[in-house]
């Protein structure tokens, strides 16, 4: 954020969230010795204080200014304290408006002395909903800093997937799915390295890719090349591009390079890692005698906001006299918009692109996280008629450096 109008406002907010989540602070401590509240006091805005230049030393220093590691966790920190009190401003502002109501009331209804009594009861419910404020608020700040050490924590989830129309040739094939790799937010290349082992452990037949291989630039690949070129699989490894891949979110040009050079570029990074990059196209596997079809396509998105480079119309053509089609397509909108009202012959796409929003609750028989309000289809196993989309979570991460509840995927999808 380089605009000034943009951080006055932000910070001007988070003042703001500032002064009303003191009086939440003052409610719950008004028990306490003066001195006790004068600690107290200085902590809150002390903290308050420094997350405030903290965001202006980020939003407007260069960004070599401080090392990328420190950047990343300084940006999460402060975007943590700002959403820990957004959501206690939930409870104190139902507080508000209780007492409003009941103010009001007491003046419309009741006679003065019956307003006041009603006012006095309700001391009691704001210092609770206050200190119940504080604690949902401090929960999800404590619950972000302990993600922080989940977002090399690899889980691997096994799926078997059942096809009438599936070749005898290919029945036990076994896929390995990741998407999301996010490059420009490693800072622990032991770990990623530990997460490529996984991968290689699982012994598939193929392994597939489906996009967002770096956040922005092409050389962010640069110190993870010897990592990642070993993945192998008898099959070959595929790969498509990601809305992240075409640069769209820095001011081009970034250190003499063009946005389109840039491109190019990460093409030949997929090339010297022995990925095959599918660019709306399609090409045919072959095992045991039988053949399949395997369409990669560029970005395509339902959301306004990212790009449409997809092109189904060059990929499927040609495809049709293959028995069964597997789609990489890296945004799961495309499934709805797109695949199953044109293209019914794609029997499983794959996607990534959500990460689950890296924040969210699983168990068994209930899932839920904010991204779920954006993409119908966003983590898991979806099926339509005999159509079928499995959405990985994403192997890295990006923006905030962890993952609550929802842990980075490495897929390993067996057709039977």
């Amino acid at each position: 954020m380089r605009s000034p109008l943009g951080a006055f406002i932000f910070v001007t907010v988070m003042l703001l969230l500032d002064t009303y989540v003191f009086q939440a602070i003052k409610a719950v401590s008004q028990s306490a010795t003066p001195k006790t509240k004068a600690i107290i006091y200085c902590i809150y805005w002390i903290i308050s204080v420094l997350a405030v230049i903290g965001f202006l030393v980020f939003a407007f220093s260069d960004q070599h200014f401080l090392p990328r590691k420190v950047r990343t966790y300084l940006f999460a920190i402060i975007i943590g304290i700002f959403l820990a009190k957004l959501t206690t401003i939930i409870f104190i502002f139902i507080d508000d408006l209780r007492r409003i109501i009941t103010w009001a009331a007491g003046k419309l209804i009741y006679n003065n002395t019956a307003g006041k009594s009603i006012n006095e009861t309700g001391i009691s419910r704001s210092v609770f909903l206050s200190w119940f404020g504080l604690a949902v608020g401090g929960g999800l700040f404590g619950s972000l800093l302990y993600g922080f050490g989940n977002k090399y924590k690899y889980n691997i989830k096994r799926v078997q997937l059942s096809f009438d129309n599936l070749p005898k040739g290919f029945k036990g094939l076994r896929i390995l799915h990741i998407s999301d790799i996010h490059s420009g937010s490693f800072t622990d290349k032991k770990a990623v390295h530990h997460g490529v082992e996984e991968i290689l452990r699982e012994n598939a037949d193929i392994i597939l890719f489906t996009g967002d291989l770096v956040n922005d630039k092409a050389t962010e690949m640069n110190e993870y090349l010897d990592v990642f070129n070993q993945l192998k699989a008898p099959m070959g490894v595929y790969s498509t591009l990601g809305n992240h891949d075409y640069g769209d979110y820095l001011q081009w040009p970034v250190e003499g390079v063009s946005k389109v050079q840039n491109l190019e570029n990460l093409k030949k990074v997929h090339a010297s890692l022995g990925w095959r990059l599918l660019m709306n196209e399609h090409v045919v596997l072959e095992k045991n005698g039988d053949q399949i079809a395997l369409l990669g396509i560029e970005n395509w998105s339902a959301k306004a906001n990212f790009p449409k480079h997809g092109r189904m119309d060059l990929a499927h053509p040609g495809s049709e006299k293959y028995p069964f089609k597997i789609l990489m397509s890296h945004d799961p909108s495309h499934w709805d918009a797109e695949v199953k009202t044109k293209y019914a012959d794609v029997d499983l796409m794959l996607s990534g692109h959500t990460h689950g929003m890296q924040f969210g609750i699983e168990l068994p028989g209930f899932r839920w996280s904010p991204v779920q309000y954006v993409y119908k289809q966003w983590a898991g196993l979806y099926e339509d008629a005999k159509q079928k989309l499995y959405v990985n979570r994403g192997f890295g991460f990006i923006g905030y450096p962890g993952r609550v509840g929802i842990l980075p995927e490495i897929t390993v999808i067996e057709l039977v």
